[in-house]
Parts: structure tokens; C-alpha cells; sequence
């Protein structure tokens, strides 16, 4: 009887967010990820059988973990008063502050994350999920304001804007993982800039915006 109220216990004290912040603690203190899920839990004094009831795999794992900055991003935002009055641009400028201020606090662990993949951003498999999401989060976006300006979406169909974003994305994150600048400022001109550029696409009038990123990254390239 001792030995199952034990278990019941530790059970109850153990859930996804333990075991990704046990995980994440893991790779940055050992400078590498646990060899397999038998190490990783007798380091940790878990069992594998509560490792394997929310997670299949490392793998799995690891993209929760990139899923969970962008959940959370999307809830942080979703509390303001005002955010659904918000403006199409107004929006991914929230999103894209409150995700990079999230991917901050954890820059050591998503720098290594994104060496891990070795090819770096070019074969992103830890961002699978994340990707999904976000394309998602660019869709609801753009249904919402649909009926405002149903002829331009109808010149740009969900699907392409959604990837366009993404590759947005993805251009930001690699500016961010570069910038040296204090507390990312640069980072976040590139932000203000490249979401008005987005955001015009759907205005059907990019290169006044296109002109004015491409001035500034001319810029930075020759600092």
C-alpha cells in the first residue's frame, strides 16, 4: 500500500511541463541531449512509463517544446482587453513581440536547439508543430478580416500568405539569433518593418515597404 501511494504521488506532482523543463535544464547544463529516455529518467528519478505518457520520444518531445513558446505567445495576447478589436498589422506585431520576449527568456536553449538540427534553419524537424500553428493563428488572421477586403484576399489565397509569413518568420528568427545589438532593438526594427510589409501584401502595395526593409538590412550589412 505505501509503495502505490507513493507512485500516486509522484504521479500527480509530474506532468509535460516538469519533464520539457527537466529536459531543457538536461541539454544546457550537459552541453547535449540525454543519450536515450532511460538516461534521461534515472538521472531525473522519473519512471519511463510516466515519461511515455506524455511524451513518444525525444523528438516528440522537443517539438512540444517550440509548440508551447507559441501556445503560450498566443494566450499572453489573447488576454488583452482590446486585442480583437486589433488591426490585421496591430496583431502580428503583438504576436511577433510577445513570441520573440518568450524565445528571450529562452534563448539558450533555442540557440541549441537550432544548431542541433545541424543544417540550421534549413531543416527546422523541431519546429514541425510550431510551423502548423502559426500558419493556423496567419489563417484565422485572414478570415477574419475577409470580409472587409474579400477582392484583395481573393488576389492572395490563404495558403500562400500563411507560407509567405512563415518564410517572414523564419528570416526574423535568423536576424534575431544573429543580432548583438542591446536587449535586440535591431531585432525588433526588423519586426516593425517586415510586418508592414506583410500586411501591405494584403493591401496590394508591397514596394514602398519592400524599399524600406531592404534600406535598412542594406544598412546593417555595411555596419
Amino acid at each position: 500500500m505505501a509503495t502505490t501511494k507513493k507512485a500516486t504521488t509522484k504521479k500527480r506532482s509530474l506532468d509535460d511541463d516538469k519533464i520539457i523543463e527537466l529536459y531543457m535544464n538536461s541539454v544546457l547544463e550537459q552541453h547535449q541531449a540525454p543519450k536515450n529516455v532511460y538516461v534521461f529518467c534515472k538521472e531525473n528519478a522519473i519512471d519511463e512509463a510516466d515519461f511515455y505518457s506524455f511524451f513518444g520520444s525525444f523528438d516528440s518531445l522537443k517539438q512540444i517544446i517550440w509548440t508551447k513558446f507559441f501556445e503560450n505567445a498566443v494566450a499572453t495576447i489573447q488576454k488583452q482587453e482590446d486585442y480583437s478589436s486589433y488591426s490585421d498589422k496591430n496583431k502580428l506585431l503583438t504576436l511577433y513581440f510577445t513570441l520573440f520576449e518568450i524565445l528571450t527568456l529562452n534563448r539558450s536553449y533555442v540557440l541549441y536547439s537550432l544548431k542541433e538540427n545541424q543544417s540550421g534553419l534549413k531543416n527546422l524537424i523541431d519546429l514541425k508543430q510550431f510551423r502548423n500553428e502559426f500558419k493556423s493563428f496567419i489563417n484565422d488572421i485572414i478570415a477574419e478580416s475577409a470580409h472587409e477586403s474579400s477582392l484583395k484576399i481573393e488576389k492572395i489565397t490563404k495558403p500562400v500568405f500563411a507560407e509567405g509569413a512563415w518564410i517572414q518568420f523564419l528570416f526574423i528568427l535568423k536576424f534575431w539569433i544573429e543580432d548583438t545589438s542591446k536587449s535586440f532593438e535591431k531585432t525588433d526594427v526588423v519586426i516593425e518593418k517586415s510586418v508592414n510589409t506583410v500586411v501591405d501584401l494584403l493591401n496590394t502595395k508591397p514596394l514602398e515597404s519592400l524599399f524600406d526593409l531592404g534600406k535598412f538590412l542594406w544598412n546593417e550589412r555595411k555596419m
